[in-house]
């Protein structure tokens, strides 16, 4: 791969970092700040599942900049790469979820305070939407069985390299 698109995806991922980590305290504090009176239960749920799907979402680039480093070294194709393969899985995965739970939360915030209820055809699209999310995450499970295929050609074409070398 490139060094130049290695290096330009670092940095993208450097700013998402620092901004996510920048979106989370934001989040939390102005719960707090922003409402005159206590939080309700809603404004917390909404807030914990936010800040939630932005730890998933610092989990996947970790994991794409560890990938990246071993792309850099030479060693994706290595048993190594899968511990960070399956947490970009599960992080995927999660989101899936927060997004369901979004959903359930908007569902029951109907009944909670007059007038502000939520149509039932967006919490319909939330649904919708983590259906897309977990699509994405066995997207990424295919990909991993892709890659999981390639180290297992890798390892069988290296011990037949070893064999011809003895041969020679």
């Amino acid at each position: 791969m490139n060094t130049w698109v290695v290096r330009v995806l670092r940095v993208v991922i450097g700013i998402a970092l620092a901004g996510s980590v920048v979106v989370q305290a934001a989040m939390v504090a102005l719960l707090w700040l922003d409402s005159d009176e206590a939080p309700t239960g809603i404004d917390v749920a909404l807030t914990s599942i936010g800040v939630a799907g932005v730890v998933t979402l610092q989990v996947v680039a970790v994991c794409i900049w560890r990938l990246l480093t071993m792309v850099r070294r030479g060693t994706v194709f290595s048993p190594a790469a899968f511990r960070y393969v399956d947490l970009v899985v599960a992080a995927i995965g999660t989101a899936s979820v927060l997004v369901f739970a979004v959903a359930v939360v908007a569902r029951f915030a109907n009944h909670a305070t007059p007038g502000d209820e939520v149509a039932p055809g967006l919490v319909g699209l939330i649904c919708g939407l983590a259906l897309v999310v977990a699509g994405v995450a066995l997207v990424v499970y295919v990909m991993r069985t892709l890659l999981a295929q390639a180290v297992s050609r890798d390892a069988e074409a290296q011990q037949l390299q070893s064999e011809l070398d003895e041969v020679i």
